[in-house]
């Protein structure tokens, strides 16, 4: 899951809770880089063996990618793939056109929609069939 840093304590760990209470087997850098590990290479390894690609977009995400930091590196190999998924929490498609068009073109998941609950089985069925698929 990519994430904005400052939203590690709060709508990223309330994602990863929900999704892993459904089921959902969520690489997060905040249970998965251990102390002392190289980060980026904690990063890379987690997305190679990711099925699916998550990014939660916040005001936080869309402040932080212009400055070209740990998530937009995340965001810009998730891009390569078709298998990621956009989750806009606290903010709106819209303003994530104006960041990143081609993560804004790509089919997601709003919280203002839906409750993180309901996004957290969406992703589960969506697991499960790429799981399927493999």
């Amino acid at each position: 899951m990519c994430h904005a840093w400052g939203d590690r304590q709060g709508a990223a760990k309330e994602l990863h809770d929900v999704l892993e209470a459904a089921g959902v087997k969520v690489w997060f850098s905040e249970k998965d880089i251990v102390l002392g590990a190289p980060m980026m290479r904690a990063i890379d390894k987690g997305l190679a063996n990711s099925l699916i690609g998550l990014v939660l977009v916040t005001p936080a995400l869309l402040q932080s990618l212009p400055n070209e930091g740990v998530a937009d590196k995340e965001l810009s190999a998730l891009l390569r793939g078709n298998r990621l998924v956009p989750i806009v929490h606290g903010t709106n498609f819209e303003e994530l056109v104006k960041v990143s068009p081609l993560l804004a073109s790509r089919s997601g998941l709003n919280t203002a929609d839906d409750s993180m609950e309901v996004i957290a089985k969406k992703i589960a069925e969506l697991v499960d069939l790429h799981r399927g698929l493999g």
